[in-house]
């Protein structure tokens, strides 16, 4: 891991794959304007690089500068960013695009210790920003440069936790190019997302005559984590109700996830629940008329496993639900929800 000459051998021969390869297929490849690489890399944490080049396209064409976006509705954005999940980064995003524009007249900051205290902006994505845009020599330490680093140099070391972490943010460090950073961080990155993939093709890396991982047969372990996170399951019933036309429909105010998002009429539990007992519970109505109850369809969020049921119900004219508003089909289609009822509605269009 302290080899001088693996490391200058590592970063040369990675530059030269990247010459050879000449990657830039990705509308933000030697990008430099720093709203357009903020905005790349904002859309792909969390993100696959196909799903993100759809949104980053959108987003660009309707707002090309950061006054644009500054000035746009939060409900258009979530809009526009309905179906990519992880909301916090959408609302982290026009926070942080309204602040450079009113505060730094649109001037965005230009150095890593100024990048890093805007919001929904980690030691990741300042590194990207501050090396891509204004060719600072900080490096990037995400997903794919773990597993690179990791199976290169056989560290053998868990890299959900903090210590790990240090130890590979001290590689790169080492690693990275002085002359181009921003080429070497792109280089590595595309590296591991391109080649050195969770299931890689090692015979045809040309990297692998000095692979650790490879040489060594460790390829299938690294890179490795402590322990796996055991993972949570909940029950969203939601009830389409229709009045006069309209549905029932709330904004989410909630500090959770799903925060500034639409739902219909949603009880939710942390077991399935046999419907008799759940009309009661969640609408305290009858007599009620049950038209549909749709089957379970499931969303995976990072530690929770979603069962999603959409249940039609036909209600008294005199069915009224606080903290509910009613809107036509035509008036939600304007509105952001969360993937699993998009995913419905596409499906089960209202009417």
């Amino acid at each position: 891991m302290t080899d001088k000459g693996s490391d200058k051998w590592f970063t040369r021969n990675l530059l030269k794959w990247n010459k050879a390869k000449n990657h830039r297929s990705m509308p933000w490849k030697g990008e430099k304007d720093p709203y357009k690489i903020w905005l790349s890399e904002i859309i792909l944490q969390q993100t696959r690089v196909e799903q993100g080049l759809e949104y980053y396209n959108k987003f660009i064409l309707k707002y090309s500068d950061i006054h644009s976006l500054a000035r746009a509705n939060e409900d258009a954005v979530l809009k526009l960013w309905e179906g990519l999940g992880y909301y916090s980064r959408c609302r982290n995003l026009l926070k942080t695009a309204k602040m450079i524009s009113l505060d730094r007249k649109g001037a965005f900051p230009d150095t890593y210790e100024e990048i890093i205290k805007l919001p929904g902006i980690g030691p990741y994505t300042a590194a990207a920003i501050s090396s891509f845009a204004f060719n600072r020599k900080y490096a990037v330490l995400d997903g794919n440069v773990f597993r690179v680093l990791s199976r290169f140099f056989a560290i053998d070391f868990p890299i959900d936790l903090g210590a790990g972490r240090a130890l590979f943010q001290n590689k790169a460090n080492q690693l990275i190019d002085a002359g181009s950073p921003g080429l070497y961080n792109q280089a590595i990155m595309d590296f591991g997302a391109t080649v050195c993939k969770p299931l890689p093709n090692c015979e045809g890396c040309s990297l692998n005559s000095r692979c650790g991982a490879y040489q060594s047969d460790l390829v299938a372990v690294l890179p490795r984590k402590s322990k796996r996170m055991e993972k949570k399951a909940v029950w969203y019933y939601y009830f389409i109700v229709r009045k006069k036309g309209k549905y029932y429909y709330r904004k989410r105010e909630d500090s959770g996830i799903w925060k500034g998002l639409h739902e219909f009429i949603l009880y939710s539990s942390v077991k399935p629940m046999n419907h008799e007992i759940l009309f009661q519970k969640a609408l305290h109505a009858k007599p009620l008329q049950v038209l549909q109850i749709s089957e379970i369809r499931k969303q995976q969020l990072t530690h929770v496993t979603v069962h999603g049921s959409f249940l039609h119900v036909e209600m008294p004219s005199s069915f009224n639900m606080k903290g509910y508003q009613l809107a036509t089909p035509d008036e939600l289609g304007m509105k952001a929800f969360p993937r699993l009822i998009t995913g419905y509605l596409k499906d089960n269009p209202l009417e």
